[in-house]
């Protein structure tokens, strides 16, 4: 999957005439161990991997700059001459609770809130962990958290790209255009901000490269990570298992015996148990400590209005309040972008059972149900981001239909900086 980085000549490889080339000084194997270690992790990394890591850094500094403006544009509350500051432009929405989890656990009190009505135990542990743990490194809590963020990000759009190009001849353009269309897209703020997306797409995208490379162990054990931060981790195991059985038929059919024993074949479903132990484990927890084996579910239920309704009325719900005149207009705006982010995951849903990609049609069908069965739709565009099938299929339509790349660049590339705008001055929540 990875190549080494081509080099004019490799330190120690024979010369014309048999004898080896001298080691220069600057070679491997000498300098500090930390320089080494960069090194070596740079010939890891394809041509197309650096690529790509280009253009993630280039919008963060692009998202870095429209925080920065913000700060000037809407300084929130203080005197019309004094900006903001840089930092609290991420200080928004979710991340207080992060922060919060990270700092004082789940239930320990803190100033000015209580512990019993914030309804923190509705957000998993997996990202306040690492947040904690960045902080020993980094005291202040905003800065670990965009750390985490920004190195999450530079791992997922590795792997997406690897996804996305991975037994394709194309695939050096496939990659790094799929990549774009993440980076690009109206949400992408949240995978610069201290949230959960690019944590969980550093996890969740080399699970299934993993499996696609038939490595189930390590798929399982990077969907178990991933269930630690969002629930749609279990979602994601799902669709690992049902790729596992695919593989399992496949296999079935092929003139090796010992490929066609059976449980020789099966012997890897067990695997696709082991990403529900966090959760589970997570439940065991909140039971212990409130009593209430649905603890998580409740607090989704009073915070969020997640409790159940049909698909319909979740849907009526959801228009009345984007155009019924029911909400201050910053709220419409955003109830309509649920109603667009929704109607574009079930039409993916569809080209992925027209193309019989079960696996992947798994996954976003558990995503549009989870999402599409509550009071009203909330959170569906930051849903979007890990959508992987998403930004993959329009890579390689793109590649097929120039139109499609036009399209996105002059329509939809746009509102991510509105978006950004918006959510760094403090005006949506996400």
């Amino acid at each position: 999957m990875t190549t080494t980085l081509p080099t004019a000549q490799t330190p120690g490889t024979p010369r014309a005439g048999g004898t080896r080339a001298p080691r220069p000084a600057s070679a491997e194997g000498s300098g500090p161990p930390g320089g080494r270690r960069l090194r070596r992790l740079a010939g890891r990394l394809t041509p197309t991997d650096l690529r790509v890591l280009r253009l993630y850094l280039f919008t963060r500094l692009g998202l870095w700059l429209v925080a920065y403006a913000s700060a000037w544009l809407a300084p929130a509350g203080a005197p019309d001459r004094t900006p903001a500051t840089w930092l609290s432009r991420w200080e928004q929405w979710d991340w207080v609770h992060y922060q919060h989890i990270a700092q004082y656990g789940y239930f320990d009190p803190f100033p000015g809130v209580d512990p019993l009505q914030d309804n923190r135990v509705a957000f998993f542990p997996g990202f306040p962990l690492a947040l904690r743990a960045v902080h020993v490194l980094v005291p202040h809590w905003t800065v670990a958290g965009l750390l985490v963020s920004l190195v999450s990000g530079a791992v997922a759009v590795v792997a997406l790209a690897r996804i996305a190009g991975t037994g394709r001849a194309d695939g050096d353009r496939s990659g790094p255009r799929a990549a774009a269309f993440l980076l690009f897209s109206p949400a992408a703020v949240f995978l610069a901000a201290g949230y959960t997306e690019s944590l969980f797409l550093a996890l969740a995208l080399p699970a299934w490269l993993a499996a696609r490379h038939r490595n189930w162990p390590l798929a399982a054990l990077l969907c178990a990570a991933a269930t630690t931060v969002r629930i749609s981790g279990l979602f994601l195991a799902a669709a690992l298992a049902v790729e596992l059985v695919i593989v399992i038929r496949s296999q079935g059919r092929t003139g090796d015996p010992s490929r066609r024993s059976l449980p020789r074949r099966l012997r890897p479903l067990g695997w696709c148990l082991l990403p529900a132990v966090p959760a589970a484990a997570y439940t065991v927890y909140l039971r212990v400590r409130t009593g209430d084996w649905m603890a998580w579910k409740h607090a989704e239920e009073r915070g969020w209005y997640r409790d159940f309704h049909s698909p319909a009325e979740a849907f009526r719900h959801t228009w009345r309040n984007a155009f019924g005149h029911l909400q201050s207009t910053g709220y419409a705006v955003e109830f309509q972008l649920e109603l667009a982010a929704m109607a574009a995951g079930v039409l993916l849903l569809g080209v992925l059972l027209v193309r019989r990609r079960w696996p992947e049609a798994v996954f976003i069908a558990l995503n549009l149900w989870a999402l599409g069965t509550s009071y009203w739709y909330l959170s569906v565009p930051r849903a979007t981001l890990i959508w992987w099938p998403l930004w993959t299929g329009l890579a390689h339509w793109s590649l097929r239909h120039r139109w499609v790349k036009e399209a996105y660049v002059g329509v939809v590339a746009p509102l991510t900086t509105v978006l950004a705008v918006t959510f760094t001055s403090g005006h949506w929540t996400g």
